[in-house]
């Protein structure tokens, strides 16, 4: 079994927890667990399987899997911020591999925050699309931070070949086996 949800804003990538909300307060399905993990502070796509193969080869960097980021930043980044991040920054942890960059307009139906992004009149703001194939702890935020222009609003679009289309903040769709 395969499902994509879409997880909201401040709900924690995990089954168990007590004060915020986690997976089981959206997903009733017995069995599945999360390939890989969004932090507390993004949204987007989450591939939950009951399937350790399956999970092990979507959440483990060997296989380099593809995972496309909607990251709306503070200020607009010129050609050489996003040049930077297409060579690949330097973290605290070790450089990052290099990440498909580019400046998007700002998606189409995208759903509300809540709480909303603060917006700041003096401040502008962009979104970039990034395509990784790492996937470290916080590493979209820590990439656009290095190159001066830090995360407001992360969204995980894709991984592979599978999107958020058509599924609503804190909804899941099932897959089937040949999906």
């Amino acid at each position: 079994m395969i499902l994509l949800f879409n997880k909201p804003f401040g709900v924690l990538c995990q089954f168990t927890g007590a004060r915020r909300a986690t997976l089981k307060d959206f997903i009733p399905v017995q069995d599945v667990y999360a390939a890989g993990r969004l932090d507390t502070d993004s949204e987007g796509l989450v591939v939950l399987t009951d399937d350790g193969r399956l999970q092990h080869r979507i959440s483990h960097p060997d296989h380099k899997l593809s995972k496309t980021y909607w990251v709306q930043v503070e200020g607009l980044p010129t050609g050489m911020a996003l040049e930077k991040l297409r060579a690949g920054v330097t973290l605290k942890d070790g450089p990052a591999l290099p990440v498909r960059a580019s400046r998007i307009p700002e998606p189409e139906g995208l759903w509300p925050r809540d709480p909303p992004v603060r917006f700041r009149k003096r401040v502008p703001d962009c979104w970039l699309e990034l395509k990784l194939q790492e996937g470290r702890n916080r590493q979209v935020r820590r990439m656009t931070a290095a190159v001066g222009h830090p995360t407001l609003r992360l969204i995980r679009w894709a991984i592979g070949d599978w999107t958020l289309e058509g599924i609503a903040s804190g909804k899941y769709k099932t897959l089937s086996r040949k999906d």
